[in-house]
């Protein structure tokens, strides 16, 4: 199986996640007309808070631990432990799976009633299966992203989600006749059968792959026998604290959920009101997470990096792998997030998604901030110090839900005070990540620079995009009119601030040549040979 660099990687798995985002924003407006609009999602966005609660719970801590293992035991050559690692592992996600989704079962009921989203119930149980699923699919993403093979994960996550869009838009369709409820209970039913479909995926290509050739040094190369007790206390170890660490942040929305719709009926909306007005809410984050699953696999492809290099004791490789990450995710996040904040109301008016852009347009910062705080968690989870990103992220949860308690009670600030609240509740564990980061590495990490260039290269992107976009729409209304004319005066005032911000951050020198390397082949080719000279 071959091995892949870290950016090579990261470039597999963001296409793949480009891909997967892409079906899931094309799949939300169908889904919108189905079961009626801002409420009913709502209750769709609960049922789903709910469900990636339980995920995180239960997939999110040992998939890590065995990248990070089989990364650390392959590094010195240690393979007979590495399986041992990922043998052990899937063992305990099995199990635990099943635990998970009982457990969600058993707790639809009253979790929902406290949220006031009772009509969630059914939803929440119709995802049970899931759970088992998509935990015995983790264990392989988990063992191959240990031995640097993004592939297999990536196309898992593209077959599930193609199933996901086509089953559950078709399920829905059929059970709206019987209500807004079972029309929910119908979106959800894609999601099982592309967890099972994918889960089959993984378990064949790891049977085609699964050979590693073994080697024994008899001589000054020999390696410790792991028994499975210390494998299994390894895995503890490390899968623990990343499932409280980000069990703890899921945690933090589904308290949104409640919290939010709570505070609007205590400013004195009506449920149903204050349903519509998180069903707006919910669509802002369904939008501003499709930048953040590239981060994500970022994220996934940075972890065995800092892992490895850490095993080897590499500290200079530790330091590149690091300044990589930041200056990718600023690359990524800050012109996704501008672009978002200029292009909020023809994005919506295009994916017919109704109000609430504005949101989108205020809100854009927090994908920044969110990035930002993604990439700190795995880097301090590869260095095994996940307990202090963990307590600093608690913090940040507490500062979010007082900030909300307060604000999205204020009538004048109504949902915005929830964006205030996020602003506040990332900005804390920020600034205490980088501070402890700094004093355990002895490594000056200057943001400043690596937000700098990515940002005067987004506002002159927005410039172009906001002149184009209008531009367009004046001249296309003598030709087309209504939906047409803003579709396409969007998609090339996109094209157009895509090259704009590249030709620019190539110009300023805000990319390198490793950097580069993410981008496909394909696209490599047409990018004319004089812009290359330009780059170190």
């Amino acid at each position: 199986m071959k091995e892949q660099s870290t950016g090579k990687g990261f470039a597999i798995l963001s296409a793949a996640t480009m891909a997967v985002k892409l079906l899931s924003i094309i799949y939300m407006p169908f889904l919108l007309r189905i079961i009626g609009g801002d409420r009913p999602y709502a209750i769709y966005q609960v049922t789903y808070q709910i469900y990636v609660f339980i995920y995180v719970l239960t997939n999110t801590g040992i998939p890590s631990a065995i990248s990070k293992l089989v990364s650390e035991f392959m590094a010195v050559g240690n393979y007979r432990s590495a399986i041992k690692a990922f043998k052990i592992s899937r063992f305990l996600l099995f199990a635990i799976g099943i635990i998970m989704a009982v457990f969600m079962f058993a707790i639809s009921k009253p979790l929902t009633e406290y949220m006031n989203y009772r009509e969630a119930r059914y939803s929440v149980i119709a995802l049970c299966p899931a759970i088992l699923f998509t935990s015995v699919a983790s264990a392989y993403r988990g063992y191959f992203q240990g031995r640097s093979n993004m592939k297999p994960t990536a196309i898992s996550q593209v077959l599930e989600q193609i199933i996901n869009t086509v089953f559950s838009l078709s399920f829905a369709a059929i059970f709206i006749g019987y209500g807004v409820e079972a029309g929910v209970v119908g979106a959800t039913v894609g999601t099982t059968l592309g967890a099972l479909a994918s889960t089959v995926y993984l378990i064949v290509t790891y049977e085609k792959n699964k050979h590693i050739k073994v080697v024994n040094f008899d001589g000054s190369k020999k390696f410790i026998k792991h028994t499975n007790n210390q494998v299994l206390r390894r895995i503890i170890k490390y899968s623990v604290p990343i499932t409280i660490c980000i069990g703890i942040t899921n945690a933090g929305n589904i308290i949104d959920s409640y919290n939010i719709t709570a505070r609007l009926i205590a400013g004195g909306a009506l449920k149903n009101y204050a349903q519509s007005i998180y069903g707006m809410y919910g669509k802002y984050m369904t939008l501003s997470n499709m930048p953040i699953t590239i981060i994500s696999a970022l994220a996934m492809a940075i972890l065995p990096a800092v892992s490895k290099a850490v095993a080897l004791k590499d500290k200079k490789l530790i330091g590149n792998k690091i300044n990589f990450a930041f200056k990718t995710n600023f690359l990524i996040a800050i012109p996704a997030a501008v672009g978002f904040s200029v292009l909020g109301d023809p994005i919506y008016r295009l994916l017919h998604l109704g109000d609430g852009y504005k949101i989108m347009m205020f809100g854009s910062i927090v994908v920044i901030l969110m990035a930002l705080v993604q990439i700190q968690t795995s880097i301090l989870q590869g260095m095994g110090r996940l307990y202090v990103v963990t307590f600093y992220s608690v913090l940040g949860l507490v500062v979010k839900f007082i900030v909300n308690y307060i604000l999205v009670a204020v009538p004048s600030i109504n949902i915005y005070g929830a964006i205030i609240g996020s602003i506040a509740g990332f900005i804390l564990p920020i600034v205490l990540n980088i501070i402890y980061m700094q004093k355990i590495l002895k490594l000056k990490i200057d943001f400043l620079s690596y937000v700098f260039k990515p940002l005067v290269s987004s506002i002159f992107m927005a410039a172009v995009t906001y002149v184009v976009y209008n531009i367009l729409i004046y001249l296309l209304k003598f030709i087309i009119v209504g939906y047409l004319n803003n579709a396409i005066a969007l998609f090339i005032s996109i094209a157009v601030g895509v090259i704009a911000y590249f030709y620019s951050i190539v110009f300023i020198k805000g990319i390198s040549k490793e950097e580069l390397d993410i981008m496909p082949n394909k696209i490599k080719k047409i990018i004319p040979k004089r812009v290359f000279s330009n780059i170190e």
